[in-house]
Order: structure tokens, then sequence, then C-alpha cells
């Protein structure tokens, strides 16, 4: 009987601990608040059978972030089947997806690295499987945790997942329209019900908050992809750059750590929108920097279209650390703003 009981124990344990591993969270997001959708029927589709869904609410925060968090959900997400009204358009679409299995299942082993790994070289991912989250001195890398949707006007929807530091965009899939008028009714019904929603006010708000030309043309733009890299450099002779945050318009975000961030790689990416790095000329807590830039996309776009099919966004710090110079392949590149801080961090290579 004992030890059936501490059998009993095990499984519940392995079933636990599987549990977590599986775990991940799911936002909503949107361009803009006055682009806000409600979802009424939402089913994330798992590899293992599990109910998963979305957050309760309408969507929240900008493209790619909705800024808050839900209940955990388990399992491996291979597909979604929503139905969502966008009340600025006055429609209820409905969005049923499957996502590339073998893409979704080699990115389930990975786990990007959220800063220096102290027992060996760090790498941009390590092939640990899920359930990885970093912690300072234990681990360095984080594995999925979040899938992010993204819901722009006319039923584009851009679907992210998230490792820590790292976002990157699965697909872009078309949600259809929903004309069936009983469709519509019941999902007009349930969409009152969920949010206590009267029918008077329902006509209000379809009113007061219309955009009759909404397009997801400028989401859609910021897709576009250039085969570039950023180089940082600087004349300082005791110059060490750590860390590179790549930020892009089209809601991805990257971390170059060192060596690699040293020689980062040509990739196929989106036009930055906001990129960070993290430097020291020395041991001394003036002499540890902290820089960030933020990119005009109009500017930044027509630039990079001109600059040819292999680019280099060449960032050159001054030796004494107050300014930075932008070039595209060599030629001026304009930003709309660049801040320099006195940074007290700590990197593995750091002055000591």
């Amino acid at each position: 009987m004992r030890a059936l009981y501490f059998f009993i124990l095990l499984v519940i344990s392995c079933q636990k601990t599987n549990n977590e591993k599986l775990a991940f969270h799911v936002e909503i997001s949107q361009p803009d608040n006055k682009y806000e959708i409600t979802p009424v029927f939402d089913k994330i589709k798992t590899l293992e059978g599990n109910h998963a869904g979305l957050p309760y609410g309408s969507s929240s925060g900008s493209w790619g972030d909705s800024g808050s968090m839900w209940t955990e959900q388990y399992g491996t997400p291979v597909g979604a089947d929503i139905t969502y009204y966008s009340r600025y358009e006055d429609l209820f679409y409905h969005l049923d997806i499957d996502f590339p299995q073998d893409k979704i299942k080699d990115y389930m082993e990975r786990a990007y690295a959220r800063w220096d790994d102290l027992e060996a070289e760090t790498k941009e991912y390590k092939r640990l499987g899920r359930g990885y989250e970093a912690r300072n001195g234990e681990n360095a890398y984080d594995s999925f945790s979040t899938l992010v949707f993204g819901f722009a006007p006319k039923g584009m929807v851009v679907v992210w997942l998230n490792f820590g530091n790292t976002r990157i965009e699965l697909d872009r899939y078309q949600a259809k329209v929903i004309t069936d008028k009983e469709a519509i009714a019941k999902a007009k019904e349930k969409y009152l019900q969920m949010y206590r929603i009267s029918p008077e006010r329902f006509e209000e708000a379809r009113k007061e908050l219309a955009i009759p030309d909404a397009s997801p043309e400028e989401w859609d733009n910021y897709r576009e992809r250039y085969h570039w890299r950023p180089v940082v450099t600087s004349e300082n002779s005791k110059f060490r750059l750590f860390e590179v945050l790549n930020y892009t318009y089209n809601g991805e975000k990257e971390s170059a750590l060192r060596p690699w961030v040293l020689d980062i790689p040509y990739k196929e990416r989106a036009v930055p929108k906001e990129m960070v790095f993290f430097w020291e000329t020395g041991k001394a807590k003036n002499e540890k920097f902290n820089a960030r830039v933020f990119f005009n996309w109009k500017k930044t776009n027509e630039a990079f279209k001109k600059a040819g099919n292999k680019m280099e966004l060449q960032v050159k710090i001054a030796p004494d650390n107050n300014s930075i110079e932008l070039l595209l392949n060599g030629q001026p590149l304009e930003s709309d703003s660049i801040r320099i801080y006195q940074w007290e961090g700590d990197y593995k290579e750091s002055y000591r």
C-alpha cells in the first residue's frame, strides 16, 4: 500500500513538472488603442490536445506587445480558432489557422540568451527544450514563454513567439469577415453577454468609434525585410562592446551578446525602430555606457531601399563616448534621436 502511495505521488510530481515545462502565456496586441478588438470565441490548438485560449478582454498595448499577462496556458501551440469583434470596423471576423508544425517544434527546442553564460561561451540560443527561464548566476537562456497575437485592420493578424529578450515573427495570417447572419447574431449575443454590454451601448460605440478608412497597409509595410546587420565600433583603444538590443518596426526584437555581438551575422531583418548598446572603456563608473538610438520609419526605410542587397548599419561611437555617428554602407543615416547614459551594469568580460 505504501509503495502504491509513493508511486501516485511520483506520477503527480512528474505531471506537475511536465506541465510547468509546457506552460506559456498569451498576449493579444494592437497597433493603437483606436484599433482595439475583442475576442468572442477563442481556442488555441495544442499538439497535446490541452485546452488553451486567449486572455479575457480586449486587445491592448502596442504592436507585438500587449503590456499585460494572463493565466498560464499549457501545451505546444500549433494553431488558433478565434472569432473576434472589430468595433471600429463594426465587423466580426473568424480566424482559423494552423502553424507550421516543423517550425514550431524547432522553436520549442530553443532557449535564447538573455545575458552572459557564466558556464561556457554564450550562444545565440541552445537546444535546451521547454521550461528554461534565465536567472542571474544560474541560467542564461529563456525558452519559449509567450504566444503573441497582433490584430490590425481588415483582418490582418500577426503571430510572434517570445523568448525573454527575443521575439520572433511566426507568420502573417488573414481572418475572414463573418457574413452569415446566424453566425453574426450568435457572436453578437455572446459578445454582449460576456462583456455585459447593453444593445443601446453597442449601437453608440459602433458609431462613436468607427474608422471607415482603416487599413492594414502600415503594418504590412513594417514586415518588409532587408539583408543587413549592425556593426558597432569606436576608436577608443579600451572600447569593449557587450550587448546590442534591436527592436524592429515589425514587432520583433533580438539580443546579441559577446562573442557574436562583435561580428553579428547578416540576415533578413525588418527596419530598426530602436537599438540599444552597452559598452565600457574602463572600470570606473563613468566609463560604463548605455546608448539608445530611435529611428524614423519613413527615412530609414527609404535609406534601406536605396542601399543595396547587403547592408551594414554602422554605429560609430566617439572616442570620448559623448556622441554617435550612424552610417548605412558608409552613407550618413539620420535618426530621430540618440541618447547616451552612464550605466552601472556588469558583464562577464567587464573591466574589473
